[in-house]
């Protein structure tokens, strides 16, 4: 029977089918090869070791292949890790529940895709939307299966839209409270990570195998202004909502240590980085605790500064 990660607990022996999300081939202390690998399945990862690895094991393990792996479920560092004591490929005619193994966002790209849309269709500022509309018709493919990141928030297959289908139902809100140009928030919202579609390499499972030379020496915030400025130039947009969304793409992560030259200078491209910061972390805190016993912590979180998040004990 298989064992989602999600069920792992500290002692147990498991045995069943993962997807390989990452993997690296290390040497040890006592230079020895070994694979360090992330398995997943559609309930979370679980960091993995394959020991003393020989060239054909090697060559066995691919990024985005399917295993068979019985092993430990031990605690490292405060980690749990997995540790194999048998695995394989996956062989051919081998019966797998595709959709138990691909961790994906909760709702299908094509609907996510589709409200975006009708969003962009019912705006008032006719260059804004003709430059949003351009935008989805270029990326449509990637879009539908693209994550937002290749390890922390919404590092899942369609991760990237839903990202941008919750910033959109937080934004429409507060922008309705703070009377703040929606127009000009939707675009931020859509375009702000728009060119990691190609700051990262992903395959259709929305596994990414690594970055881009443009991701790893600009990044997709550099990138993706001057993408924004290629399409305002080809559709005749005018120069200020170009220079306003391109502040909006510089200053979303606020800081110059995460990648931004400027701080927001208007309150529409202020509310983008908070509505990032919300999504993004709201995101990474229901992941750790969306399988936790209530009135437990959840393990030290990096993106949450390795905080231990809490859930609490709420009647339902």
């Amino acid at each position: 029977m298989q064992i989602l990660i999600r069920d792992f607990i500290t002692g147990d022996r498991i045995e069943g089918y993962y997807l390989i999300k990452a993997l690296n081939l290390k040497t040890s202390s006592n230079n020895k090869k070994y694979l360090d690998l992330m398995l997943a399945d559609k309930s979370g990862e679980v960091n993995a070791k394959i020991w003393d690895v020989d060239q054909e094991i090697e060559q066995s393990y691919h990024l985005g292949d399917i295993i068979k792996v019985r092993g430990d479920v031990t605690l490292w560092m405060d980690q749990m890790q997995l540790k194999v004591i048998r695995t394989r490929p996956l062989e051919y005619g081998e019966e797998v529940d595709y959709d138990s193994l691909i961790p994906s966002a909760p709702m299908k790209g094509a609907d996510m895709l589709a409200f975006i849309e009708a969003k962009v269709s019912a705006l008032e500022d006719i260059e804004i939307k003709r430059l949003l509309e351009h935008v989805i018709s270029v990326n449509r493919e990637k879009l539908l299966y693209y994550p937002a990141a290749m390890r922390n928030h919404h590092a899942i297959r369609g991760g990237l839209l839903y990202h941008l289908y919750r910033m959109i139902e937080s934004g429409e809100a507060l922008c309705k409270i703070y009377q703040l140009n929606w127009d000009l928030v939707l675009a931020g919202i859509l375009l702000h990570d728009i060119d990691k579609l190609n700051e990262m390499e992903s395959n259709e499972l929305g596994i990414v195998s690594g970055y881009t030379t443009d991701g790893q020496l600009l990044g997709h915030l550099v990138t993706g202004v001057v993408a924004v400025d290629r399409w305002c130039e080809e559709l005749s947009i005018s120069h200020e909502i170009r220079r306003l969304i391109q502040h909006m793409i510089l200053s979303h992560h606020y800081e110059p240590e995460y990648g931004s030259p400027k701080k927001p200078h208007f309150a529409e491209a202020e509310l983008l980085h908070h509505l990032d910061m919300i999504d993004a972390r709201i995101y990474d805190i229901e992941k750790a605790t969306n399988d936790l016993k209530p009135g437990t912590f959840s393990e030290p979180i990096f993106s949450l500064e390795r905080r231990r998040v809490y859930r609490p004990i709420l009647e339902e």
